[in-house]
């Protein structure tokens, strides 16, 4: 039998549900561990492989359920030893992911969304329509298969997660938490949730929602500018989220998690690279206990900006350390094959 529309992703269910429609099929209870296991743990995408179950089981799972597995379609290899893969989902839709290896970390950037609804007008994905929020499942396979290409090119695991390719993650909440659920769990892929990283442009609502549910990953928000008003000039979020409203949220995250707090701000020549900007980010600082990622501006064809002369990007870390702020510069990675910060496009 060959997938029906009665078909059910089983990875949509969970352990409960599974052992309770495994218990329909006649099985005993612990049928459903197993399988849950193969899911989760083994990163199973064929009920042929599951080789503890009877061959009359798997073949009965193959007639009420699928699984929809997250394909490489492309990849490409920086000159720097990025890679950023082009993923195929089951409906043909395709999302980019990218393993940023260095000397010291190896971290696959995962995407949440098929595009991206918020148009930041500096970024390429945001120049894509938004098709669909990814499944639990979709976002878990990126990691397994970034993982995997770690192992096979460099000889090394993912130490590191950051939810920070195409999509905002917190449009998209019960399945990014579902995500990272089941890459912490111990009944999962059980990676440290300290070593995962979630970035947001910024929605204040869901930002206390994170806190309300006391998550255990770090939080990064997509800063950018330290004023509503050049904020608002380009990130359109910040006319209903401004930063005000954004400092109070991020300070109940805080209280609630104790998590490290990130302001991610990408320096724009002459935008947004000046001393006034520098203090108005210090005053900011002192505000919400963050550290500070200063970023290399990659550009986007198309997009009007360019990143900061180095001179000048000196003088404003430097004013920024001299002020007590901890800022560190984020080099730009894999620039080469479109894979650095903000220029996701599928390309």
């Amino acid at each position: 039998m060959g997938i029906t529309e009665t078909q059910t992703d089983i990875r949509k269910l969970s352990l409960d549900q599974l052992q309770a429609e495994i218990e329909q099929l006649g099985e005993r209870p612990f049928r459903a561990q197993q399988i849950y296991e193969w899911l989760w743990e083994k990163s199973c995408t064929s009920f042929d492989e599951m080789t503890n179950l009877s061959k009359s089981l798997r073949d009965t799972l193959k007639d009420y359920y699928t699984i929809k597995p997250v394909v490489i379609d492309d990849k490409q290899q920086s000159q720097d030893g990025t890679i950023k893969f082009k993923f195929k989902l089951h409906d043909g839709h395709n999302v980019e992911g990218v393993l940023i290896p260095t000397e010291e970390r190896w971290t696959a950037c995962i995407s949440s969304q098929i595009g991206c609804s918020l148009s930041c007008n500096f970024c390429a994905t945001g120049l894509l329509d938004l098709k669909r929020n990814l499944t639990c499942a979709e976002i878990y396979d990126q990691v397994v298969l970034i993982s995997n290409e770690s192992l096979a090119q460099y000889n090394h695991p993912l130490t590191n997660i950051v939810y920070m390719g195409m999509g905002e993650p917190l449009l998209n909440y019960k399945n990014v938490l579902a995500s990272v659920d089941r890459l912490t769990a111990e009944n999962g892929l059980n990676m440290s949730p300290k070593r995962i990283t979630v970035s947001t442009v910024g929605i204040a609502k869901m930002i206390r929602q994170l806190g309300d549910d006391n998550v255990r990953f770090n939080l990064a928000l997509s800063l950018h500018a330290p004023t509503n008003d050049k904020r608002s000039e380009i990130m359109a979020i910040n006319n209903t989220n401004d930063i005000d409203t954004l400092v109070d949220a991020l300070n109940y995250f805080y209280r609630c998690t104790g998590n490290k707090l990130t302001f991610e701000y990408i320096l724009f020549d002459r935008y947004n690279d000046t001393m006034d900007d520098a203090r108005d980010l210090v005053k900011l600082c002192q505000r919400v206990p963050a550290l500070v990622n200063v970023i290399e501006y990659n550009n986007v064809d198309g997009l009007p900006f360019s990143k900061a002369e180095t001179e000048q990007r000196e003088q404003f870390i430097g004013y920024l350390e001299d002020h007590d702020i901890v800022a560190k510069v984020r080099r730009s990675r894999g620039k080469d094959i479109d894979a650095a910060c903000g220029q996701l496009a599928n390309k």
